[in-house]
C-alpha cells in the first residue's frame, strides 16, 4: 500500500509531506484548490508521461516520491531481484522533471526508466477517473481482471508457456523445411572438421606442456653444460666453494672455544656449510636427469606444427581449439536433430495439442465466471444511478493468442442505445469511474493490486446514490486501500479518514496545501460541501449525523 508522498515545486504545491493511512480516505475541499494534484503528482511517479508544465512558476525542478510497503506484494519483490534493484519491505520510487520537460527516474535510489516505473506500479496502484490512466479501457486489463476474479491467472501463464513452446517448435519445423538443402551442407561441413580435430586429440593443458617441454629439450646442452659448471665451482674443483667453506667452518668453530663472540659467525657459516650442501646435491640429481633425446626433441616439433597448423586452418589461436571442437559438436548434434524432420512434426503436436488443451479450459472457466460477473456489476451499476445501463462480459473467438481461444471485452447496453458496444465507446467519463468502482467493488477480494484511487466518481450523482458510492468505496476500503477526490458529503462522511485541499496566496504566489482532519474538522469540512460559503448550525450538525451515521453502521 501506499505509505508516504513527497511532493516538491509541483504545479502549485511547493512541499508536501504525506503520510497514508490504511482504509478508505477521501481528498476534499473548494473547486479548483487542487485537489487533482496530488493524483496527478502520484501518476507523474508511476510512470505517467511528463512535461515542463509541471514544474512550479520560477522553479528549476519538481520532484515526486512514493513510498510503498511491499511486505505483502511478492511479485514486487520478484521484479526488483529480477531487475537487480534492492529489496526490502519498502519501494521508493522517484520522480524529477526539469523545467525543460526532460525527466529522470530511480528506483529504491538506483537509476531507472520510465518503462520500469509502470511495469512495477502496476502491481502496486490503479488510478481510476476522468484522465488518461485507466486500465479498465485496456482489453489485456480487461482479461486480466475477469481472469483473476475466475481464480484462471496461473492457468492463463501456464497456456501462454504452451503458446510459445509450440510457436518454436513450429519455427524449428519451418526452418528445417525451408532450409533443408543448406542445412545438408553445413551438417557435412562440420562433420569433416570435427572429424579433423577428434583426430588431432589436443587439449588446452597439453599445450602448455608442449611448450615447456620443447624449451627443455631444445636447451638441452646449454642446461647440461650450465649445471656441470656450477659442480666444478662448487663441490668438484680443487679450489670448490664446498671445500673452502668447511674449512672456514671447521677454523671458526675450533676459535669460538676461545673466544664465544666467534661462535655465532661459526653458526652462520655452518649454516651456509648446509645449504651449500643441499645445493651441490640437488645439482648432482638434475644432471643425471638432463635428457639429450633429439628423437623425443624431433616429436615435439612435429607435434607443436600440427597444432598449429590446425590453428591457422581454423584461424583461432592453438589454446582456443578444444572450445572451437566443442562449440561444432553441439551444432552438429542440434543440427541431427533439426533435419529430424519425423521428430519435428511431432513435436509440433504435441505442444499444439497442451496448449489446445489448456487454452480450452481457460475458456470453459471464463464462460462460467462472465455471466455471472455480468450480472453482479449491472445490479451495482444500479445502484450507482446507471439503472438503464447493462454489463456483459462478451467473449470473442479467436484462432489462438498466447492469452487463450477468446479476446475479453467488457461492453455497456443501454446508455447509448440498446445494443452492447465496448466500453470505451460508449461510457463517459463520469459513468466509466462509477463503472469502474462497481467492478474494483465485486473483484476486490480477487485482484491484487492493493491500492486503488478514484478520481471524483461522484460526477453526475447526488443524494442517496452518493451515500450509496460511499459505502461502496468504504467496503472497498475493508480489503484495501482506497482514496477517493470527491465534491460529496455523503461519501466524505463514509471516510475512515479525510484530507481537506486548500489554496492560498503567500507572497504573491499560489499555493496548495492539504491538511489532515480531526472529528471536528470533518464536520466543518463536510458542513461547508453542505452548506456553500455560509455553515449554519443546521449544516453542522446534518454533518455531524451524516458521520454518525457512518460510525452506527461500523458499530452495527
Amino acid at each position: 500500500m501506499l505509505r508516504h508522498l513527497s511532493i516538491r515545486d509541483f504545479v502549485i504545491v511547493d512541499r508536501l509531506e504525506l503520510d497514508f493511512s490504511s482504509g478508505f480516505g477521501t481528498l476534499t475541499g473548494e473547486t479548483g484548490a487542487g485537489k487533482s494534484i496530488l493524483i496527478d503528482a502520484l501518476a507523474l511517479a508511476i510512470g505517467e508521461r511528463a512535461d515542463a508544465g509541471v514544474v512550479r512558476s520560477s522553479c528549476d525542478k519538481a520532484e515526486v516520491t512514493a513510498v510503498f510497503d511491499i511486505a505483502a506484494v511478492p511479485q514486487v519483490r520478484a521484479w526488483l531481484a529480477e531487475a537487480d534493484l534492492d529489496a526490502d519491505d519498502e519501494l521508493l520510487l522517484r520522480r524529477v522533471v526539469d523545467a525543460g520537460g526532460r525527466s529522470r527516474a530511480w528506483i529504491n535510489g538506483s537509476p531507472a526508466t520510465v518503462q520500469q516505473l509502470r511495469e512495477v506500479s502496476d502491481w502496486l496502484v490503479d488510478i481510476h477517473g476522468q484522465h488518461a490512466h485507466q486500465s479498465l479501457l485496456r482489453a489485456d486489463a480487461q482479461r486480466t481482471l475477469l481472469d483473476a476474479h475466475a481464480g484462471l491467472l496461473p492457468l492463463a501463464a501456464e497456456v501462454a508457456a504452451s503458446f510459445r513452446a509450440w510457436r518454436t517448435a513450429e519455427q524449428a519445423l519451418n526452418e528445417a523445411g525451408a532450409g533443408a538443402e543448406a542445412l545438408l551442407r553445413e551438417r557435412e561441413q562440420l562433420e569433416w572438421q570435427v572429424r579433423d580435430l577428434e583426430s588431432l586429440a589436443f587439449s588446452a593443458a597439453e599445450w602448455s606442456e608442449l611448450e615447456v617441454e620443447h624449451r627443455r629439450l631444445g636447451h638441452a646442452a646449454s642446461l647440461l653444460d650450465g649445471a656441470q659448471f656450477a659442480l666444478a665451482v662448487l663441490a668438484d674443483d680443487d679450489a670448490a666453494c664446498e671445500r673452502q667453506v668447511d674449512s672456514v667452518a671447521g677454523r671458526l668453530s675450533a676459535l669460538a672455544e676461545y673466544d664465544p663472540a666467534l661462535g655465532e659467525v661459526a653458526a652462520l657459516v655452518q649454516s651456509v656449510q648446509a645449504e651449500l650442501s643441499d645445493a651441490v646435491s640437488t645439482l648432482r640429481r638434475y644432471v643425471d636427469r638432463v635428457d639429450l633425446d633429439p628423437a623425443r626433441l624431433a616429436e615435439v616439433e612435429r607435434r607443436l606444427d600440427a597444432v598449429l597448423a590446425a590453428a591457422r586452418k581454423y584461424r583461432v589461436q592453438p589454446e582456443e581449439l578444444p572450445a572451437l571442437l566443442a562449440g561444432w559438436q553441439q551444432r552438429l548434434a542440434s543440427l541431427a536433430a533439426a533435419s529430424d524432420l519425423q521428430a519435428l512434426t511431432a513435436e509440433v503436436t504435441r505442444t499444439q495439442a497442451a496448449y489446445q488443451a489448456g487454452a480450452q479450459q481457460l475458456s470453459a472457466g471464463r464462460r462460467r465466471v462472465a455471466a455471472e460477473m455480468s450480472q453482479a456489476v449491472s445490479e451495482v451499476m444500479r445502484q450507482l444511478a446507471l439503472s438503464a445501463g447493462r454489463f456483459e462480459v462478451a467473449l470473442l473467438p479467436i484462432d489462438g493468442a498466447a492469452y487463450g481461444l477468446e479476446q475479453v471485452e467488457f461492453r455497456i447496453a443501454g446508455l447509448a442505445g440498446n445494443e452492447a458496444r465496448p466500453l470505451a465507446k460508449v461510457a463517459s467519463g463520469g459513468e466509466l469511474s462509477r463503472i469502474s468502482l462497481a467492478i474494483q467493488v465485486l473483484t476486490s477480494r480477487s485482484a491484487s493490486v492493493p491500492t486503488l484511487i478514484f478520481d471524483e466518481v461522484d460526477v453526475g450523482i447526488g443524494g442517496g446514490v452518493a451515500e450509496i458510492v460511499g459505502r461502496l468505496l468504504h467496503e472497498l476500503g475493508a480489503e484495501r486501500q482506497v482514496l477517493c477526490v470527491t465534491h460529496l458529503p455523503q461519501v466524505a462522511a463514509q471516510a475512515d479518514w479525510q484530507w481537506q485541499v486548500s489554496k492560498a496566496t503567500r507572497d504573491g504566489v499560489t499555493l496548495s496545501a492539504i491538511q489532515s482532519l480531526d472529528p471536528a474538522g470533518r464536520v466543518q469540512e463536510i458542513a461547508r460541501m453542505l452548506g456553500g460559503v455560509d455553515i449554519t448550525e443546521i449544516t453542522r450538525q446534518h454533518a455531524s449525523e451524516l458521520l454518525a451515521s457512518r460510525a452506527a453502521r461500523q458499530a452495527a
